[in-house]
């Protein structure tokens, strides 16, 4: 269907435009003489407002003969033709409004007048149906460019929820094989230990499959899970691993991302208090700052043996989220010292 037609205002809009169009038209049929101007335009409105509809015939024919995809003498040869005949057909319309002007004792004579008008009647109206055929390439061509427009568009979004199934399928193998190591540790040491540990697993991942799916969840039931998983540690590492933790009121309901909190938590245990022997307090801080939510997670660590134990998957995947979630937005910022290491994770306390 014609994009004018799928409107009623469109069709107003596209009805108007040929009013100047017509006008000029009476101009030029009563310069001479030939024709009084009100004779003109009672000619010429009528025969604009048919031939408007005739040259939409015109979107149709530029639909089956592509512009850049047609040679150029057969575009112009069929648009030459069709212009033709249009114009043809549209000088018998007027015909037939004179005859039927002519019949009344106002207008009487103006049959001959209209045909002393033909060549200039017949120019016009090949030349306005090439205008008509101008605009339809134009239209086409809009029509396309915003088809791009939307493909691109999903495309970069199917990309983009591609590329976040993806990191939180890395991130999950990521956390059971350090937690399975953990357990396989505790088997023969503490066989007790290694029952609950693996009971508070099965929980903390029941957890992450309710929640996981959501595309945002409360900051409070992220810092659970987070807390879930410093519960499993804590079987392993018993009274070495010391959790303080400082959250304002006003931050429980803001909604992050599932699981962006749990990999810093991680980082903080496995590379960090499991690898002093006395261990150490991690503390974990948020706050609001305006439309931000600021988390801060702190740890102690040992620089010698900093990096030996991981890959840095961990915090590549949680930025790589960020950037894909929030594009630009939000910010992950790491600062290390001789004994601490400190996270600081900035997002919109909103969605996104």
């Amino acid at each position: 269907m014609h994009p004018i037609l799928t409107g009623r205002g469109r069709i107003l809009v596209y009805l108007a435009a040929w009013a100047p169009i017509a006008a000029l038209l009476a101009t030029v049929l009563s310069r001479g003489g030939a024709m009084a101007w009100t004779e003109a335009a009672i000619i010429a409105f009528p025969m604009c407002l048919l031939y408007a509809f005739v040259c939409m015939a015109s979107w149709y024919l530029c639909r089956a003969i592509p512009l850049r995809e047609t040679e150029i003498l057969r575009l112009a040869g069929t648009h030459a033709t069709a212009a033709v005949l249009c114009s043809g057909i549209w000088l018998v319309i007027g015909q037939a409004l004179a005859l039927l002007l002519d019949a009344t004792s106002d207008f009487e004579g103006i049959d001959e007048r209209y045909l002393s008008q033909l060549p200039i009647l017949f120019l016009s109206g090949i030349l306005l149906f090439l205008l008509a055929v101008s605009f339809n390439y134009l239209l086409i061509m809009l029509e396309a460019s915003r088809r791009s427009e939307t493909r691109a568009l999903e495309l970069q979004v199917q990309a983009r929820e591609a590329e976040l199934r993806a990191l939180r399928a890395q991130i999950d193998p990521h956390f059971l094989f350090n937690s399975l190591n953990s357990i396989s540790a505790l088997v023969m040491a503490d066989p007790a230990a290694a029952r609950r540990m693996c009971l508070l697993l099965a929980d903390f991942l029941r957890g992450c499959l309710k929640l996981g799916s959501e595309e945002r969840i409360p900051l409070i039931e992220e810092l659970k899970l987070a807390e879930h998983y410093l519960e499993i540690e804590k079987v392993r590492l018993g009274s070495r691993l010391i959790v303080q933790r400082e959250m304002d009121p006003e931050c429980e309901n803001c909604p992050v991302p599932p699981l962006i909190i749990q990999p810093l938590v991680e980082n903080a245990v496995l590379h960090g208090v499991a690898s002093l022997l006395d261990g150490g307090t991690i503390r974990i801080e948020a706050r609001r700052n305006g439309a931000f939510l600021n988390i801060v997670l702190e740890n102690p660590f040992e620089p010698e043996g900093a990096g030996k134990n991981g890959t840095g998957v961990g915090l590549k995947n949680v930025k790589m989220r960020l950037a894909n979630l929030f594009e630009g937005k939000a910010r992950l910022d790491v600062e290390q010292t001789e004994a601490r290491f400190r996270v600081e994770l900035q997002l919109p306390c909103g969605r996104s």
